[in-house]
C-alpha cells in the first residue's frame, strides 16, 4: 500500500535519526569483504525485474489514463471522475516508486538527502540487526525455552542408542585417541608413565592397601571357598604326580629295604595325604580350617597395625620398584595400551558389537528409559548453553555489526534488493491502486458537497 512504503521510508529514516545520536558504528570486520554471489541470485533477479515491469506499467497506465480522461474531461463531464482517479494513483504511485528507490539507491541519480539508505548506512543497520539479534534472541529466556522444546538429552540419547550411531562415535573417539598416541614420542611417555607409576606406588603404604584388599576376601568366609580350591588343586597335583612320589619313596629308602616295603609306604603317604585333603575339602569345622581362618586373620590385623610388618611390606615394595623390569613392565603397558586402540581405530573388517560400541548403544538406551535424568540433563544443558550465549551475546552483535559494516555499499544494496525487493514493488502496485481508490472518493465527496 502507499501508506506501507511511507511507513518503511520513514522507519528507515526515523532510524537513521535516531542512531545519530548514539556512539560512531564499530569497525569493519577485517577481511569481511564484499558480498558474495548465491546460486539463486539470478532467478532472484529476473522475479525481481518482472514484478519492477508490472508496477512500471500499472503507472504508465494510470499515466495515460489521467492525460486521455483530462483531455476530453471538457466534452464528458463524467471523467472527471475517472481523471480524479488517475491522477491519484499516479501521485501515489509516484511517491512509492520515490520510496522503495530511495532504499537502495539514489532515484534518476539524483543527490537528494535521505536516499540509499542501505548503502550509505549499512553501519547504523549492522548495528541495528546486531542490537536486535542479541535482545529478542540470545537472551536467556528465549535460548531455555527454545533448548527445552528441543529436549537435548532425548535427542542425543535417541541418537546415540542406534547401533551404527554408537558405532560412529566409537570409531571417532578411538580414531582421535589413536592419532594422539601415535604423536607422542614413545620414550618420553613411557619415561612418564614408569615415573607417574612409581610415584603413585611409592605414596601408597604397602601394609594397609594389602590388608585392605584381603578384608574384602574374609568377607563372608570367601577365604575358605579360596582353600577348598587349593585343596582341590593339591589333590589333582598329588594324583597326577603319583609315579614321581614312588620314585622319590623309593630312591630315599635304604638300599635293603624291600621293594614291597616301598610300595607300601608310598601307599600309604598318598591314600594319607587325599584322606586328610579330602577331609578337609568336605568338613567345613576342620581344624586346618580353622587354623587357616586364624592365621589369615591374624596376618591382616599385623598388615595393618603392626609396624614391623608395615615396614616390612614397605621394603619390599621399595625393593621391588627398584629394579629394571618396573620400567620394563610399564613400557610394554604403554605399548599394549597403543597398540589397542590403533587396531581399533584401523581395523577395516567392518564387523561391530566392540565393548566401546554395545557400552554407548547401552547407555543411550538405558538414558531414554530413565525420564528424570533426562530432565536433569536438560536442565544442565540448558543452563550451560544460556550462560554461555548470555555471556557471550554483546560479541555476538558486534561481530554482526562489524560483518555487515565490512561488506561493499553497491553489494549490500544489491542483496538487500535482492532479498526484499520484489515484495517491496507490491508496496507500488498497491499504492498505485489504493491512491486512486482515495483520490476518487475524495473527488466524490468534494463534488457532493459542492
Amino acid at each position: 500500500m502507499k501508506v506501507r512504503g511511507r511507513v518503511i521510508l520513514g522507519l528507515v529514516t526515523v532510524t537513521r535519526s535516531d542512531d545519530a545520536a548514539q556512539e560512531a558504528p564499530p569497525p569493519a570486520a577485517p577481511g569481511a569483504g564484499t558480498l558474495g554471489p548465491r546460486p539463486d541470485d539470478a532467478l532472484r533477479q529476473a522475479q525481481l525485474d518482472r514484478m519492477k515491469r508490472r508496477a512500471t506499467g500499472l503507472l504508465a497506465l494510470a499515466a495515460a489514463v489521467f492525460t486521455v480522461a483530462g483531455l476530453y474531461e471538457q466534452r464528458y463531464p463524467w471523467l472527471g471522475y475517472v481523471r480524479a482517479m488517475a491522477e491519484a494513483s499516479l501521485v501515489g504511485g509516484l511517491a512509492d516508486w520515490f520510496a522503495v528507490t530511495a532504499l537502495f539507491r539514489r532515484p534518476l541519480g539524483l543527490p537528494i538527502p535521505h536516499t540509499a539508505i542501505v548503502a550509505t548506512r549499512k553501519e547504523r543497520i549492522g548495528r541495528i540487526l546486531g542490537n536486535f539479534v542479541q535482545s529478542h534472541f540470545l537472551s536467556h529466556p528465549v535460548i531455555a525455552a527454545n533448548l527445552r522444546a528441543v529436549r537435548p538429552a532425548a535427542r542425543a540419547a535417541r541418537w546415540l542408542s542406534q547401533p551404527e550411531n554408537s558405532s560412529r562415535m566409537a570409531r571417532q573417539i578411538a580414531s582421535g585417541l589413536a592419532q594422539a598416541l601415535q604423536a607422542l614420542p614413545d620414550d618420553e611417555v613411557q619415561a612418564l608413565v614408569s615415573q607417574v607409576v612409581t610415584a603413585r606406588l611409592r605414596e601408597t603404604q604397602a601394609g594397609p592397601a594389602l590388608g585392605r584388599t584381603l578384608q574384602l576376601v574374609l568377607v563372608e568366609d570367601r577365604h575358605q571357598n579360596l582353600l577348598t580350591e587349593a585343596v582341590r588343586l593339591a589333590a589333582q597335583a598329588v594324583y597326577d604326580n603319583r609315579d614321581l612320589i614312588r620314585e622319590q619313596v623309593r630312591r630315599e629308602s635304604p638300599w635293603w629295604v624291600p621293594g614291597v616295603v616301598d610300595d607300601k609306604i608310598y601307599e600309604r603317604i598318598i591314600l594319607g595325604v587325599q584322606a586328610m585333603l579330602r577331609d578337609i575339602s568336605r568338613n567345613p569345622y576342620h581344624p586346618l580350617r580353622a587354623a587357616f581362618d586364624t592365621a589369615l586373620r591374624d596376618f591382616v590385623d599385623r598388615l595393618q597395625y603392626s609396624p614391623d610388618v608395615m615396614a616390612k611390606a614397605q621394603s619390599l615394595k621399595d625393593e621391588w620398584l627398584s629394579e629394571a623390569s618396573v620400567a620394563d613392565l610399564s613400557g610394554r603397558l604403554w605399548e599394549a595400551t597403543r597398540g589397542a586402540v590403533v587396531r581399533y581405530a584401523t581395523r577395516t573388517d567392518g564387523t561391530g558389537g566392540s565393548p566401546l560400541e554395545r557400552g554407548l548403544t547401552e547407555f543411550g538406551v538405558a538414558l531414554l528409559e530413565n525420564d528424570a535424568l533426562l530432565a536433569e540433563l536438560d536442565e544442565v544443558v540448558i543452563d550451560v548453553a544460556a550462560r554461555a550465549v548470555e555471556r557471550y551475546r554483546s560479541e555476538i552483535g558486534d561481530l554482526i555489526a562489524q560483518t555487515v559494516a565490512g561488506w561493499d555499499p553497491e553489494a549490500t544494496s544489491r542483496r538487500f534488493e535482492l532479498a526484499v525487493g520484489r515484495d517491496l514493488q507490491f508496496v507500488r502496485i498497491n499504492g498505485t491502486l489504493v491512491g486512486g481508490l482515495v483520490g476518487l472518493a475524495i473527488y466524490a465527496l468534494w463534488q457532493i458537497w459542492r
